[in-house]
């Protein structure tokens, strides 16, 4: 899904798995998605997104029979959305142009224009 959204945003993206020292205690895998600022000279995290296995789910007691009928605990997701005022950023600093910044094609139906002047 976000890698979907920065592509349509045009935007220069990376996507980082972090190493084991760089997870928290809870979580077993961790994605960052990072945007470049040419402004800042440096990536910047929008967004993350962890696989806590049964981590949370132990604690709920959340429960699921398998196709064996077996009880499961279910594994979880925790992601966070892409953080706005980053964004932003990246769209003015990444689509800046002679005849101003240009807007992204999937924005364009939003903002009813092509540039901001």
């Amino acid at each position: 899904m976000w890698l979907g959204l920065l592509r349509k945003l045009e935007l220069p993206f990376r996507t980082l798995k972090l190493c084991g020292g760089d997870l928290s205690f809870t979580s077993a895998l961790t994605y960052d998605f990072e945007v470049y600022s040419a402004a800042q000279k440096m990536w910047l995290e929008v967004s993350s997104v962890s696989n806590f296995e049964s981590y949370q789910t132990n604690r709920m007691k959340l429960r699921f029979k398998d196709k064996d009928g077996k009880m499961q605990l279910a594994h979880t997701l925790n992601g966070s959305a892409l953080a706005l005022p980053r964004i932003v950023a990246a769209l003015l600093e990444n689509h800046q142009t002679e005849n101003g910044i240009r807007i992204p094609k999937a924005l364009q139906s939003y903002t009813g224009f092509e540039f901001i002047k």
